[in-house]
């Protein structure tokens, strides 16, 4: 079996979208990172634009621990609050586009 067709029908459900009936702020993460790994950037980025900064964020985070960089707290800091906003800002468009339709 394809791993691609794997991850697509072992997706974790949303409790938030279960039982309220609206996104959360992290809905679409798994769908958008099974997109990226199909090589599908833009659909990854349509169904949540945090994934690809979330990824590089991990990546360097595992690094950091590792090589201890002189400024990583610094970048792991104001990494963290960029990846916040973008989460934040996509949620607010999701909740006011959502209920406007």
């Amino acid at each position: 079996m394809d791993v691609l067709q794997w991850l697509k029908s072992h997706q974790l459900p949303c409790p938030v979208k279960y039982f309220l009936h609206i996104d959360c702020p992290g809905c679409g993460l798994q769908r958008s990172f099974i997109e990226l790994l199909d090589g599908n950037f833009p659909e990854s980025f349509r169904l949540n634009p945090a994934t690809v900064p979330l990824l590089l964020f991990f990546i360097f985070c595992a690094l950091h621990l590792i090589y201890k960089f002189k400024k990583g707290n610094s970048v792991v800091i104001y990494s963290y609050i960029f990846i916040a906003s973008i989460v934040l800002i996509n949620y607010m468009y999701k909740i006011i586009y959502q209920h406007s339709i």
